[in-house]
């Protein structure tokens, strides 16, 4: 199902002191946040998530990674077994393992708005180069430098990849990832914003001058809140937590956030409470503690 258009309901500023309403709901990013470096899910964390499930709290992961990179956490899904990926652009449904997901929910970034984003950044970045992430594939321009583990189903320019005739062109397109050789990155994602407007959500989550690039109005806190709503959850009954930009939004949405001891300082500044690093379980300590005020 295609969803599009923006969610203006999950803009909130976060309240101090945090919400004290019991937890329904646990969003989590993944990188940099319940993940350590290496990209291993500690037992720890897998005991803490599971506690939280059997007492009831849904566990979401909402992340910037495609679909296809879920399986670092397939096997740490319980009930519902849903995840949101590609910065809000989909939901799905990890039941079925690696390979065999089911996207429920997709939240497309038009084609027509994907070229004017790559044509207005050109302008204002020269040297910017694309990929172009569908609900399966990934396609890159030839100079997009090899960021992913992964070999591009289509080498062309953006434009050609966008184009109504292009390699997958039946594909709902996610997002499209601006990669800059030179730029800093938060001046990278400032530039954007202001040289692409309204016309598409833009963000970033790596170290590097990476920015994602999803539809008006995509981001994890929109679709967070649409999944909330449809569990008939209000952000007060949410508790999320993150390290990067790509956060930002989700953070001041829910009730209760959490930012990691490493994170960025747009994501301290706009979570309601702080925890310990990635690499010393900060997830998993925050939800050991909200599960002992349980008792």
């Amino acid at each position: 199902m295609r969803e599009n258009g923006p969610v203006t309901s999950a803009t909130r500023r976060p309240e101090t002191p945090a919400s004290t309403v019991p937890p329904r709901l646990i969003a989590t990013d993944l990188d940099g946040t319940l993940l350590r470096d290496d990209k291993s899910v500690s037992e720890r964390t897998v005991a803490a998530l599971a506690a939280a499930e059997e007492a009831g709290i849904e566990v979401f992961f909402v992340t910037g990674r495609p679909a296809r990179w879920m399986d670092v956490v397939s096997d740490h899904v319980h009930g519902h077994g849903l995840a949101i990926c590609g910065n809000g652009a989909a939901v799905v449904d990890l039941h079925g393992g690696p390979g065999a997901h089911r996207f429920v929910k997709v939240r497309e970034l038009e084609r027509e708005n994907a070229l004017d984003a790559v044509r207005l950044l050109r302008d204002a970045a020269p040297g910017t180069v694309y990929a172009v992430e569908q609900t399966y594939g990934f396609y890159q321009e030839p100079a997009y430098p090899k960021l992913h583990m992964e070999v591009p189903d289509s080498l062309a320019p953006a434009e050609k990849l966008l184009a109504p005739d292009a390699p997958g062109a039946d594909e709902p397109v996610l997002k499209i990832l601006a990669y800059h050789p030179e730029i800093d990155p938060d001046a990278f994602l400032t530039l954007a914003r202001l040289a692409v407007g309204d016309r598409a959500n833009i963000t970033r989550s790596s170290p590097s001058a990476l920015l994602e690039i999803s539809g008006p109005g995509v981001s994890k806190a929109s679709t967070l809140a649409l999944c909330c709503a449809e569990r008939g959850i209000s952000h007060e009954e949410v508790v999320a937590f993150g390290d990067m930009p790509n956060d930002v939004e989700m953070l001041t949405w829910a009730g209760r956030s959490y930012a990691m001891g490493n994170a960025h300082p747009d994501v301290l500044a706009a979570a309601s409470g702080r925890t310990v690093a990635n690499n010393e379980d900060g997830v998993a300590v925050v939800i050991e503690r909200i599960l002992a005020e349980r008792l």
